[in-house]
């Protein structure tokens, strides 16, 4: 089961990622995405890692998030934080739209397929000002992308604003598409 939690930066995401991963009741395994690019982005990173309980394992993987989730023993709960720095990661590797688009709709389908539960957490950044830059474009564009394929494939999807959650309904649902 894929549970996508989308928001802003410093809404509250990852705590409330947490807080349902241990609600849970199943071995948590914490699929980091996270490079630090500075000193104030390792501390970033080393205050997440203390965080989280102590019988969590840690995986960082920047890249191969989607292989490093197959290797996750089955029936364990998975938090992937973030979608949003592991396409950063893809783009800055060189990866094009049409690879990125590819790698999240195969992570999406990889978080369906495994027994146990996956909460994904990642970055709404489209609701804002056209970025000025083609690249900031295009990693909005493409985060877009993969945001829009991990919410389809989501059992459940969540706009977290300021630590609260607003369920975003599928497509299918009976509701919107008897409004069609």
């Amino acid at each position: 089961m894929l549970v996508l939690l989308l928001g802003g930066a410093r809404c509250g995401k990852s705590a409330l990622a947490c807080a349902l991963a241990l609600r849970h009741g199943q071995p948590v395994t914490f699929l980091a995405t996270a490079t630090p690019a500075d000193a104030e982005f390792e501390r970033r990173i080393e205050r997440h890692r203390a965080s989280r309980p102590a019988g969590w394992t840690t995986v960082e993987e920047p890249l191969l998030v989607r292989d490093a989730l197959s290797r996750i023993q089955a029936g364990e709960t998975v938090i992937i934080d973030c979608l949003t720095l592991w396409v950063a990661n893809l783009l800055a590797r060189g990866l094009d739209e049409q690879g990125s688009a590819s790698a999240a709709e195969a992570l999406a389908a990889e978080a369906v397929r495994r027994p146990g539960l996956v909460i994904a957490v990642s970055n709404e950044v489209g609701s804002g000002i056209v970025p000025e830059s083609a690249l900031a474009r295009r990693f909005r564009d493409v985060l877009g992308r993969a945001n829009a394929a991990a919410s389809l494939a989501a059992s459940e999807a969540y706009l977290v604003v300021a630590g609260r959650l607003l369920e975003l309904r599928h497509p299918s649902d009976s509701r919107i598409a008897a409004a069609r």
